[in-house]
């Protein structure tokens, strides 16, 4: 698949463990809802999983403009909390593909695109025990983070 468009949403994290699913759940969500709120043709959705270091930020097409990511992070709020991070905010880590490569070098590769990462603090990660669902704070925040997507893309 290629991602032949000027916006990528990009759901980040393994739905294996609780709330590290955010990422993907709230692309689901998205989807969702299209025919009730649709994006530009501009924008496109990509629920990445655990593979955006391997296959998506590591392969760079000359037409993007900005890569939106909506995944976990642990800043210091409370559960469901949800904060606007930029790539130079990242975690040390945060990103790494399963041979441990840092991510954090192609997103700083990414010079002519404006990343932006929309955060959401879990309030369980159970890795590496197996608990699928999001705990009821990180699934009520899918909402604002969503309307920030929209914000994002000037809908």
């Amino acid at each position: 698949m290629t991602y032949d468009a000027e916006v990528l949403v990009v759901g980040c994290g393994n739905v294996l463990f609780k709330d590290d699913g955010f990422g993907p759940a709230t692309i689901n969500k998205i989807e969702e809802e299209l025919n009730k709120r649709p994006l530009p043709e501009n924008v496109m959705t990509i629920d990445a999983g655990t593979s955006a270091p391997h296959y998506l930020f590591s392969l760079p097409n000359p037409m993007w403009k900005k890569i939106i990511i909506l995944d976990i992070a642990n800043f210091g709020g409370k559960p469901g909390d949800i904060k606007k991070l930029s790539k130079d905010q990242v975690p040390e880590g945060k990103y790494q593909d399963p041979h441990s490569v840092s991510v954090a070098d192609p997103l700083d590769e990414l010079d002519e695109v404006e990343i932006v990462i929309i955060a959401c603090q879990p309030e369980k990660v159970s890795s590496p025990f197996v608990e699928y669902g999001l705990s009821e704070s990180v699934e009520e925040a899918m909402s604002k983070a969503i309307d920030m997507v929209y914000e994002e893309v000037k809908i």
